[in-house]
């Protein structure tokens, strides 16, 4: 089992950085895949970022590729997400998973809720226009 928790979360301006962290505890975080999604208020959770359990493949969507880094680190159980020139849409909070897979080859898969066994709490990102 993998307990992800999020962390990082805060208040920046438009055009500002954060950096948020994943500190997975439990014992398979570095055979699986991990994910960052986001849910802004009334709307649905979007996926944000993924990477495989390698770090070698990472995916996003166009609304965050270039300004979103998704990050690993297997020897502290650590996923990061870098973002940098946020925008207000951006706003959400950002929620951190672990996937049931390792790698998959179709890479929209990663995109798939369903595909994510434990989620973290979230931690909120506001960001000022």
């Amino acid at each position: 089992q993998v307990q992800p928790v999020e962390s990082g979360g805060g208040l920046v301006q438009a055009g500002g950085s954060l950096r948020l962290s994943c500190a997975a505890s439990g014992g398979t975080f570095r055979n699986r895949a991990m994910g960052w999604f986001r849910q802004a208020p009334g709307k649905e959770r979007e996926f944000v970022a993924a990477i495989d359990w390698r770090g070698g493949t990472t995916i996003y969507p166009d609304s965050v590729k270039g300004r979103f880094t998704i990050s690993r680190d297997n020897a502290q159980s650590t996923v990061f997400l870098q973002m940098i020139s946020l925008k207000p849409e951006d706003m959400a909070v950002y929620y951190c998973a672990a996937a049931s897979f390792g790698a998959l080859g179709d890479r929209r898969s990663y995109y798939e809720e369903d595909r994510y066994t434990y989620w973290g709490q979230g931690t909120q990102v506001t960001v000022s226009s």
